[in-house]
């Protein structure tokens, strides 16, 4: 058997908890997944995946004043009136081919 080394990380419960029920689901155990994970860093020589930051900053409304957050509910009231609304299947399908969910 190879010789191996421990790597220790610390996670939040619940993405180990998610992580761990998709890769039981796959017959995968969690070490095997990281080793996988580390392979791959190995052969691309950096991050197997593409790693950008979003178009823009999600709004947060314990930091907005009461006017901002008037201003940002009108803009949805605004798109509902004028038709740009998307359906619960589009929004999913759309999901789905961005991240595979």
């Amino acid at each position: 058997m190879a010789r191996t080394s421990n790597v220790f990380a610390r996670v939040e419960p619940e993405v180990k908890e998610q992580a761990e029920m998709v890769l039981n689901q796959l017959g995968i155990p969690m070490s095997n997944a990281v080793e996988m994970f580390l392979r791959q860093v190995v052969i691309q020589r950096g991050i197997p995946f593409e790693m950008k930051l979003p178009a823009s900053k999600p709004l947060d409304m314990r930091q907005m004043t009461k006017e901002q957050f008037d201003a940002e509910i009108q803009k949805g009231i605004t798109d509902i009136e004028n038709g740009r609304v998307y359906s619960v299947d589009e929004v999913e399908e759309e999901m789905h081919r961005l991240y595979g969910v």
